[in-house]
């Protein structure tokens, strides 16, 4: 007898429709043969399956079964099949009865005792299951609680093989998972990670980290080694604006798709951005994404978040220059023999690095040993194409002990994400309609239409470029810089003032590289 049932493969952080047909009763041994372009952990379901039949109380097939996945051209991974593939034996056995079957799309790993375990990628799965008109989806309940988060699909969480069996045979109902509502806008920052009120001195990099914060600007912390570059970054995350349901929702499927499990306590899921911050030793792959099938990598799992790359110089020139399209185009197309995925990544990068190997260049209480020929090689490890699509490049000089020793507070975090709140507020009323949704995406024509500056600051402007040599795209993101000053100070054009300070955070990259 054959059975076919929907379940689905991960691409990338989508999903595609696999039919899972089983059919039994063939002549020759009594074995199971799983076709259709499985990998190692989808080979090893029918052991899976076996075990978990017996425990429940079924009986495995005693006959040759055949099991394909289908379309045979689409490769598929991970233990997301055990509980169709055991549906469709117990269907094509004739030991479960179950009319409405295709009226659900399932997936599921099945443990030896029948029980089920968490896959990944539910959001995707349930978005799928939507679009085909499918009545509602059969996840196992950490899996349903995630898939809950799409409108319009019941979610049905299944923590066993028997369960599943008799809920489809209408012998049990099952209550589909409730809608989460953990995500929420406006939720306060996390301050488990510090407040600013403890940064001490260091008040033109606070400023800067503001401005960035608050139109999603690229920046590069530059100082000598314990001058707060790290304890600043460590804190962005306190600054932060809270993503909207629509960001969040998309933060939720790649961290998903990415494998992990998303609960009610997880911090996404109450409205806060993610924040990444790799080892310089990660590798391309483990940087960009991939794999044998394309999977995302640490520039999506930031996707609307913060990347952090600590003591940016040491990470390897190629995974460095892999950065130069997805900061530009705020996604990365990924291709592999298994198929090709477009994943989404904007993210905004935050880079600290030290002005030469030793660190104390320029530090006027430690001496300098490298020679012009170290230091010159230290920071040509740092392309200019990159360097030019950092927006913001700052200075964190050492802290005198003066300053250490201050006992007064500085601003605290919830003040300065109050302002940077504001901000991204007004940037997404001005971008209404549109996918932008910060100052750093805008588009060429969004800056003729919203950077509309006088002919005396054009001539300021010129001027800047050509005494600094900056290219053509430093131009376009220093009107995005100043842009989003003139959002922090609530104005409606760009003033003489808000120029200004864009184009003195692009003047320390020449001064330092040049």
């Amino acid at each position: 007898m054959l059975a076919t049932i929907a379940s689905a493969a991960l691409q990338g952080i989508d999903a595609e429709l696999v039919h899972v047909e089983v059919n039994s009763g063939e002549s020759g041994d009594p074995r199971l043969i799983l076709v259709g372009l499985p990998d190692a952990a989808v080979k090893e379901s029918d052991d899976r399956v076996v075990s978990a039949l017996s425990n429940s109380g079924f009986k495995p097939p005693r006959t040759r079964t055949t099991i394909n996945l289908a379309p045979g051209n689409l490769r598929k991974e991970g233990p997301f099949y055990d509980l169709p593939i055991a549906l469709g034996i117990l269907i094509a056995t004739e030991q479960l009865v179950a009319p409405g079957i295709d009226d659900y799309l399932i997936a599921g790993e099945l443990s030896l005792s029948g029980a089920t375990r968490p896959v990944r990628g539910a959001l995707a799965l349930a978005r799928l299951a939507k679009k085909l008109g499918k009545r509602g989806i059969m996840l196992p309940p950490a899996s349903a609680a995630e898939a809950s988060l799409v409108e319009g699909i019941a979610a049905y969480p299944i923590t066993s093989l028997d369960q599943a069996a008799r809920f489809l045979s209408g012998k049990i109902a099952i209550t589909a998972a409730a809608q989460m509502s953990g995500i929420t806008p406006n939720v306060g920052p996390d301050l488990s990670v510090g407040d600013f009120s403890e940064i001490k001195g260091q008040h033109a990099l606070r400023r800067a980290i503001e401005v960035s914060a608050a139109g999603g600007h690229n920046l590069c912390m530059i100082g000598p080694p314990g001058s707060g570059k790290s304890m600043v970054a460590k804190r962005i995350p306190t600054i932060l604006p809270s993503p909207t349901l629509d960001e969040s929702l998309e933060i939720l499927s790649i961290h998903s798709a990415a494998g992990q499990t998303l609960s009610g306590n997880d911090a996404h899921v109450f409205g806060r951005r993610p924040v990444r911050s790799p080892h310089h030793t990660i590798s391309d792959v483990g940087l960009l994404g991939g794999g044998t099938i394309p999977g995302p990598g640490e520039i999506s799992l930031a996707h609307h978040g913060v990347l952090f790359l600590d003591e940016l110089p040491e990470f390897k020139r190629s995974a460095l220059e892999v950065l130069r399209q997805p900061l530009e185009d705020g996604y990365v197309t990924i291709s592999r023999s298994a198929g090709k995925v477009t994943l989404p990544c904007s993210f905004m990068l935050v880079a600290a690095m030290n002005p030469c190997p030793c660190g104390y260049l320029g530090d006027p209480r430690h001496e300098c040993r490298c020679s012009p020929s170290q230091i010159q090689r230290y920071r040509a490890r740092i392309s200019g194409p990159l360097l030019d699509r950092i927006d913001l490049h700052i200075e964190a000089p050492a802290l005198s002990i003066n300053e250490l020793r201050q006992e007064k507070l500085a601003e605290s975090s919830e003040s300065i994400r109050v302002r940077v709140q504001a901000a991204r507020q007004r940037q997404l009323t001005r971008f209404t309609g549109t996918r932008t949704t910060s100052n750093a995406r805008m588009t060429h024509a969004q800056i003729r239409a919203h950077c509309v500056i006088d002919t005396a600051l054009g001539d300021l402007l010129q001027q800047a470029m050509e005494q600094l040599s900056l290219s053509a795209r430093a131009y376009d993101r220093i009107l995005k810089v100043a842009r989003t000053i003139a959002d922090l100070a609530a104005a409606d054009r760009i003033e003489s003032p808000h120029l200004l300070e864009a184009i003195q955070y692009r003047s320390l990259d020449r001064n330092l590289f040049y």
